[in-house]
């Protein structure tokens, strides 16, 4: 009886040790292993705000584009450039945009009549002119608008009058110059100013109208300037904030860098001209 006590005593012992052990892997198993915490974050990522602008300020702005965003770390600027004309459209039909800087004051207005910009932001910018130029290898005496009417003038490159500033621009003008109807039907119609601008380089016109600014950009030697062309209404360029924008605040800090110092000078850089000159 004594033997068999003692060997169920020692089985219980065993029993009570290797519990005690599994308990204890248990336990050491269960211990959450330390998860390495998130690294903090810096800085919030930049809102980005979307400007459209006239092709014209293609040049001026992309320059502007990181000086500006590195006095802004905050703010991303997406543009978006084409015709003052379609940009209105685009916003009229809700496309996103922060920002609408217009080649003219017509598009501006319409989108002011119809409740789609924050007047209380709108201002003009800058200021352009309008030039006559010609591809550089010209044979064709042109030295003024009026040449523009002799019969060896075949091709004339035309911003679309009737969605593109610098064309209604030159209608204007020629209509006023009494020489429109005689031009009219030698006008190769541009979806731009850059497309009217490459049609002289490219020497698939005889000439051609475009802002000073674009006929600056030009790729050197492939066309010259011929004249200045005199406007009645003063080409300025308006901008100001969509009203559907959800980033007002950053807007109005690209218009503000724009209209200060440092963008007035890079607009001058590329051809423009400051309000204040």
């Amino acid at each position: 009886m004594k033997k068999e006590l003692i060997v169920l005593l020692v089985l219980l012992g065993v029993f009570l040790a290797i519990g005690c052990t599994d308990n204890g892997n248990e336990a050491t198993n269960n211990k959450s292993t330390p998860v390495p915490s998130e690294t903090p974050v810096s800085g919030q990522k930049p809102e980005t705000i979307t400007v459209s602008a006239a092709s014209s300020l293609t040049g001026a702005f992309t320059d502007m584009e990181s000086k500006f965003e590195t006095e802004n770390p905050n703010i991303d600027v997406n543009f978006n450039f084409g015709s003052s004309g379609n940009l209105r459209k685009q916003i009229e039909g809700g496309a996103p945009a922060d920002v609408f800087a217009s080649a003219d004051q017509k598009n501006m207005d319409t989108l002011a009549n119809e409740t789609l910009i924050d007047n209380s932001s709108r201002e003009n910018f800058v200021k352009n002119s309008l030039v006559l130029i010609v591809p550089a290898n010209s044979t064709l005496n042109i030295t003024g608008v009026k040449d523009l009417t002799n019969p060896e003038v075949k091709k004339i490159s035309i911003g679309n009058p009737d969605t593109v500033p610098v064309g209604n621009y030159t209608r204007t003008a020629m209509t006023e110059a009494g020489l429109w109807s005689q031009l009219e039907n030698k006008a190769v119609l541009a979806e731009d100013v850059k497309q009217a601008l490459t049609y002289v380089e490219r020497g698939e016109v005889d000439a051609g109208f475009v802002y000073m600014s674009d006929a600056m950009t030009a790729e050197p030697g492939t066309m010259k300037i011929v004249t200045n062309v005199s406007v009645s209404t003063p080409v300025k360029y308006p901008i100001a904030i969509v009203s559907s924008s959800e980033h007002k605040k950053d807007a109005q800090e690209f218009i503000d860098y724009v209209t200060g110092k440092e963008g007035q000078e890079t607009l001058e850089k590329y051809g423009f001209t400051a309000l204040s000159k």
